[in-house]
């Protein structure tokens, strides 16, 4: 599978389980970290607990390891790294407030409709 294809599983993983605003930002031609940034709201602690556990385990089940995960107790800010792909799950107020959109802005932003 692709990297695309592995940013378009962990989108549709984190859609179903509600995720607010998903952006996903292609970095390969700005960045060595990774190719892809999935960047993602939550509405509560416990939400974003939840989105983390069900992206863990489904992109487990499609063979992805989790190589380094950050911030889960807390839950205000869960960084879960991929390789190419590191995914950010955001307390609403905290992305506001580090908004990674604007610090990621040379990257290629897609939709849905153009994945």
């Amino acid at each position: 599978m692709s990297i695309n294809g592995i940013a378009d599983k962990a989108y549709e993983i984190l859609e179903d389980k509600k995720a607010r605003n998903i952006e996903v930002i292609d970095i390969s031609r700005v960045s060595v970290l990774a190719d892809f940034f999935i960047i993602c709201s939550g509405t509560s602690s416990t939400h974003n607990k939840t989105l983390a556990d069900e992206l863990e385990f489904k992109m487990g089940e499609a063979g992805f390891n989790t190589l380094h995960k950050e911030g889960y107790e807390s839950a205000r800010w869960i960084l879960i790294d991929f390789g190419d792909l590191v995914v950010h799950i955001f307390h609403e107020e905290d992305r506001s407030f580090y908004n990674l959109e604007r610090l990621w802005s040379d990257g290629k932003f897609r939709t849905p409709d153009n994945r």
